[in-house]
């Protein structure tokens, strides 16, 4: 596809599921502008080390501590040069990138992960914020709840990462938004080896992901666990682990991929956007407890795939995790139902919304201009 393309991310200082949906956006627009706030090279693959970072990048630790710095960030895209040159924008944006500036008549395309989460969810997020500053964090986003709804009003055309992001769309923004589901690498994690007896948790050791619940689960359970992460809660909880809970800290791709191919089950308690985690565990043909909320519901299909748990407590976990040790699903179909989450596939997608964006916007100008040159010759003819 011959078009002139920028790219626009929140801020690249690690490579996860957001950033892998810009890698793919690159492989197919390989010489595309990439734009973002703050930037780490050494952290990223290569395609993506080439990207032109705000003002924001000169603070000294703003590549360590970017989310101390989102009170900027607006300011710090208002800043930037205009997308002129370009034949289409696509911001791939869970906080301010959708806000990159655009000259007009130029189609801005937003892969939206999720409204920007401070904002619309303060109450759920509060945890982030030492408890004396909350009440000016809760000023602070009910400005960016405003901010964030006028910046929508650029985007020509959204997309979400899920359902559950689509309704989000509708309800803060006004506006539909179609789904293109993130790349999952399964042509990478596939099906081998042998099937062990121990459940599996794999994520960051932050509120939202819940692993406490994981923890307080397995206490009262005969079964083993291993827990694939790091993050701020893990020391507290090592404390409260049982003999029976495992913590691996420094799990590289085929590390990860052997753990998946080998669970008993993915147990993953989080409301997700998306959650790449359990399409992963899928792809190798492990089926999934997840909460009955979010990406969760375009990902597991109960019975098939895994299991629903309605509310986030041990006590749904253990009964979940109890159906999971007396009923075995077919690994063939748990990996069948992950390829439809390919990286082709959402190349495929990204493609087509791009083309359907540029031409409605080709279209649309060729109307206006008729529309135009009508007028004058009316104009000049009486």
């Amino acid at each position: 596809m011959s078009l002139r393309v920028a790219i626009a991310h929140e801020w690249l200082v690690r490579f996860a599921g957001s950033e892998r949906c810009v890698s793919e956006m690159l492989e197919l627009f390989p010489d595309a502008r990439l734009l973002t706030t703050v930037v780490a090279p050494d952290r990223l693959p290569l395609e993506l080390r080439c990207a032109r970072p705000s003002l924001l990048q000169h603070i000294p630790g703003a590549r360590d501590h970017h989310e101390w710095l989102l009170p900027f960030m607006p300011v710090a895209w208002r800043l930037m040069e205009p997308q002129r040159d370009v034949d289409v924008v696509i911001s791939s944006s869970h906080a301010c990138a959708k806000a990159v500036p655009i000259a007009d008549g130029i189609p801005h395309l937003c892969y939206c992960h999720t409204p920007m989460r401070y904002a619309w969810s303060f109450d759920a997020e509060q945890a982030r914020f030492p408890r004396s500053l909350r009440p000016l964090a809760r000023l602070g986003a009910a400005w960016f709840r405003a901010w964030d709804a006028r910046t929508a009003v650029s985007v020509t055309r959204f997309l979400a990462n899920s359902q559950a992001v689509a309704e989000r769309i509708q309800r803060c923004y006004g506006r539909t938004a179609e789904v293109v589901h993130p790349p999952v690498r399964t042509d990478f994690f596939t099906p081998g080896g042998t099937r062990d007896d121990f459940f599996l948790y794999v994520g960051r050791f932050v509120a939202y992901k819940r692993p406490e619940l994981v923890v307080e689960a397995f206490a009262d359970l005969p079964d083993r666990l291993v827990m694939v992460g790091s993050g701020q809660m893990e020391s507290r909880l090592r404390s409260r682990a049982t003999a029976n809970i495992e913590f691996v800290t420094d799990a590289d791709d085929d590390r990860l991929r052997d753990l998946y191919r080998s669970a008993r089950a993915l147990v993953y308690p989080g409301e997700e956007d998306f959650g790449i985690v359990m399409a992963e565990a899928q792809a190798c043909g492990t089926p999934v407890i997840a909460l009955a909320a979010g990406g969760a519901l375009d990902i597991v299909e109960p019975g098939l795939n895994g299991w629903f748990v309605a509310d986030q407590t041990p006590t749904e976990l253990r009964r979940a995790i109890e159906i999971a040790d007396g009923e075995m699903l077919d690994a063939a179909e748990i990996r069948r139902s992950a390829l439809r989450f390919g990286a082709a596939r959402f190349r495929g997608e990204i493609a087509a919304a791009v083309e359907r964006a540029v031409s409605e916007t080709t279209e649309e100008q060729i109307a206006v201009g008729w529309r135009v040159s009508r007028a004058r010759s009316v104009g000049a003819a009486s």
